[in-house]
């Protein structure tokens, strides 16, 4: 058995209307899902899934917790796609002005270096709480966490938006290189 708590705001995302999300992930995955509603507990039983599939639903089910729409969510259960969570408070303590500006700084003026990391790294990103979450595939995961931990350690924007053009290209070059090998 699996548990995980979810914030009692994120709790209708993860049932979605009248149990469709939580119906398919239980059966995409095999597992069983209990959510309590009250308190945001939620119980994965994988008694009757593989391992990877239980493990790739209790993913799925931090990510709906992190903020992540279900269907961004989703992305989780394909194949080398990763999940990570940031914790923002490793990197300020509890000081909630800082943290609050910090996520400012990720977040950008109209959401502007979010959508910038998500474009340039092909990760999808989340700041909820204190906690900023992404998912995607390795590379492009360790690209956006990069940046991430660039901003919350206080490079300038410009700084990390260098990074991000100069990963891009080396990225093209990973996935030219994957093609080619096969």
């Amino acid at each position: 058995m699996m548990y995980v708590k979810v914030p009692k705001s994120r709790v209708g995302a993860l049932i979605g209307k009248h149990g469709e999300i939580k119906k398919r992930v239980e059966d995409k995955t095999g597992v069983k899902i209990k959510v309590d509603s009250d308190y945001g507990d939620v119980s994965i039983d994988e008694r009757n899934a593989d391992s990877y599939m239980a493990m790739k639903a209790q993913l799925f089910v931090e990510a709906i917790g992190d903020g992540f729409s279900p269907d961004r969510a989703w992305r989780i259960f394909k194949e080398d796609v990763y999940f990570e969570e940031i914790y923002i408070k490793d990197f300020v303590g509890k000081k909630e002005n800082r943290i609050r500006v910090l996520k400012g700084r990720i977040i950008g003026k109209e959401g502007k270096t979010r959508r910038i990391i998500e474009e340039m790294s092909g990760a999808d990103i989340s700041i909820f709480g204190n906690t900023v979450a992404i998912i995607g595939e390795y590379y492009q995961l360790e690209t956006a966490k990069r940046a991430i931990e660039m901003i919350l350690s206080g490079s300038k924007h410009a700084t990390i938006y260098n990074y991000l053009e100069k990963r891009k290209r080396e990225l093209k070059y990973i996935s030219l290189d994957s093609y080619y090998i096969q």
